[in-house]
């Protein structure tokens, strides 16, 4: 059988789509690059706005028109939580909810999950068509926490996280395959250990700590982390060089009364304290964020006092979302709730300062010379005999560069020559690919 898969949505997404592709393949499928030449087409959906969700709905009617004969089977949170709206829809062969995503291909084979038959990760050294040189890895998922405007506690469940040896194995099989870089995800990674009943010590710190002392990985790469998860005992981690100069730390508003009515247990205050520490432990550390725009109650001077918290902390990038009221959620229920129009202009207004943010960082590092982990080549981009590549360095620049020679998959030492409209331009320096 020829599959096609497609993911929406955040990194888990498509650390969990990575690892179905491989278990397809390990079941005797063919991963396919295209809709048209599949006999099944598997999406994997998002809910976390509406604006989301709306994506979701787009997706599903287009497989099927790009590809009416093929079996296609809807997954993820939109299938988690709107089942019979998916089903309104038409078209749709198969639906499976987050609880029962691992056991999608026995569904797909059999119509019901074997209990079991998989082992805990596949052969991942088993090549899959348009596989990306970082690999992502799910070391947990679900979230216990109560942020009032967030769907995904729902839609994904209590906190679980997976055990230290099978995440261990995974990375091993990873680093065997190839992958030069290892980003661990999960719904709420900074959470990882900390399950209920649980009766050891495991940590995010303790999981990376063995994950730099056990593996040969190059690069070990963390997802978003929540601020009052962070612990800055961590920092002495970042003494290994292997482990990227990034964190993301989800913001969401720069006012503290904001903050209350979201359910977010730290201050401003607070976060700029971490945002100082981190700084002064990692040099040239790139802090991306989350900020949410026109929350319901937010006037226009706690919207100002956000604006001017978010440039004075100088991010290396801002994702701006204006807040979309998700069934089931307080916020949803909360007075206040601001006009579209409004909510447009304030996320053009922060997207604007996250911008300028954005290029003041990147500016910073021109001249100067990085190791790039060169990922692929953008569609589209033969200039003559050259090609254009794109790729990051670990503290998240993203670098493009023309050249003759496959980079793919290697890194190299590259000096940053010039501002290229989401990144930057550079000039590889020494071609000794490692």
């Amino acid at each position: 059988m020829r599959v096609y898969l497609q993911s929406l949505g955040c990194k888990l997404n498509q650390s969990e789509m990575e690892t179905l592709a491989c278990r397809f393949v390990q079941a005797g499928h063919t991963v396919v690059d295209t809709v048209e030449e599949a006999d099944l087409c598997v999406l994997n959906t998002c809910a976390v706005t509406h604006t989301a969700v709306s994506k979701s709905r787009h997706a599903i009617r287009r497989l099927r028109r790009a590809n009416s004969a093929a079996c296609l089977a809807v997954t993820g949170c939109y299938a988690q939580m709107w089942p019979q709206e998916i089903k309104g829809l038409g078209g749709v062969d198969l639906i499976v909810g987050n609880e029962d995503k691992e056991h999608l291909v026995d569904h797909v084979e059999r119509g019901q999950g074997s209990q079991g038959q998989w082992a805990s990760f596949p052969d991942f050294r088993l090549p899959v068509p348009g596989a990306h040189t970082r690999a992502f890895v799910k070391i947990q998922d679900g979230c216990d926490n109560h942020c009032t405007y967030c769907l995904v506690r729902i839609a994904r469940g209590r906190q679980h996280s997976r055990p230290q040896s099978e995440v261990l194995a995974e990375i091993e099989a990873r680093v065997a395959a190839g992958y030069q870089e290892v980003v661990l995800t999960g719904i709420h990674i900074g959470a990882y250990g900390r399950d209920s009943g649980r009766q050891d010590d495991e940590s995010l710190g303790t999981l990376v700590e063995a994950i730099l002392m056990h593996t040969k990985v190059r690069r070990l790469r963390l997802s978003s982390i929540e601020p009052w998860d962070f612990n800055l005992a961590w920092l002495r981690l970042w003494e290994d060089s292997r482990l990227c100069r990034h964190l993301h730390l989800p913001l969401q508003s720069g006012c503290d009364t904001t903050l209350q009515r979201m359910g977010r247990s730290y201050t401003a205050g607070q976060f700029a304290t971490l945002i100082e520490k981190a700084r002064e432990a990692i040099p040239d550390v790139a802090i991306t964020t989350d900020v949410i725009v026109g929350f319901p109650g937010e006037s226009e001077a706690e919207f100002q006092e956000s604006l001017r918290f978010v440039e004075a902390m100088g991010f290396a990038r801002v994702h701006v979302f204006p807040y979309s009221a998700r069934p089931g959620t307080p916020a949803a229920m909360m007075p206040g709730q601001i006009p579209p129009p409004l909510k447009k202009a304030r996320s053009q207004a922060m997207a604007e300062v996250g911008r300028r943010s954005a290029e003041t960082f990147r500016r910073a590092f021109l001249g100067r010379t990085l190791e790039v982990l060169w990922e692929g080549q953008p569609k589209g981009s033969e200039f003559g005999r050259e090609t254009l590549w794109n790729g990051l360095t670990d503290n998240y620049l993203r670098v493009k560069t023309r050249g003759e020679t496959d980079l793919s998959n290697t890194i190299t030492p590259t000096k940053l020559v010039a501002l290229a409209r989401d990144g930057v331009w550079g000039e590889i320096e020494a071609r000794h690919f490692r």
